[in-house]
């Protein structure tokens, strides 16, 4: 059987949440070992408030992070590479977990003031792009959450939603992170559908 390369850009902003993402990309690369079809590739895109939350040494070493010093460190001149168009180029689906209140806001307006911002504004929206809003209770409810989670979605975007548990800061109620099992279910079953679409 041929073996079809996935290649997922994994965005992680400054939630508590980000603690899962060795978790997140361990268990995709893991799925290479068992699943046949496909292979995925990972890259880790990040926003600098997210790096307080994970060691990029408890990645997997075939996973790459990017963050905005390596936009800027890679543009020196005309011609160069610019790092959040060509990750666009390069990815098959983006999937931000988490999503926290800030990152979301600025996305549904179009802001674009860091390296996963601007990937998600120069991103093609044909391909999927999977957001997983995590944020406390409170921020969740507010009344301008739903407008801003509608706005992604009217592109296109498919949301897994947050869910109800003890947060970190010890609230209890909906805003947590969908369980990574779940996101990783979710992203398995986009990439078996973009590769049949693709063979088709």
């Amino acid at each position: 059987m041929a073996v079809n390369t996935f290649k997922i850009i994994i965005g992680v902003t400054g939630s508590v949440a980000t603690i899962k993402l060795p978790m997140l990309v361990k268990s995709l690369i893991d799925l290479n070992q068992t699943e046949q079809g496909y292979h995925f590739e990972v890259k880790v895109v990040c926003t600098e408030h997210a790096k307080h939350f994970f060691k990029t040494a408890d990645l997997p070493p075939s996973c790459s992070v990017i963050d905005d010093a390596a936009e800027w460190d890679k543009w020196q001149g005309r011609g160069d590479e610019v790092v959040h168009i060509e990750l666009g180029k390069w990815a098959n689906m983006m999937v931000i977990a988490p999503l926290d209140a800030n990152t979301l806001a600025k996305i549904s307006q179009g802001l674009c003031d860091n390296l996963l911002t601007c990937t998600v504004r120069a991103w093609d929206v044909s391909k999927p792009l999977l957001f997983c809003p995590a944020m406390n209770t409170r921020m969740w409810e507010h009344p301008i959450t739903p407008s801003q989670v509608a706005a992604l979605k009217q592109w296109g975007y498919e949301e897994m939603p947050p869910i109800s548990k003890t947060l970190m800061c010890g609230d209890t109620g909906v805003g947590a992170m969908a369980e990574v099992s779940s996101i990783v279910t979710r992203i398995k079953l986009i990439a078996d559908k973009e590769i049949n679409k693709k063979c088709s």
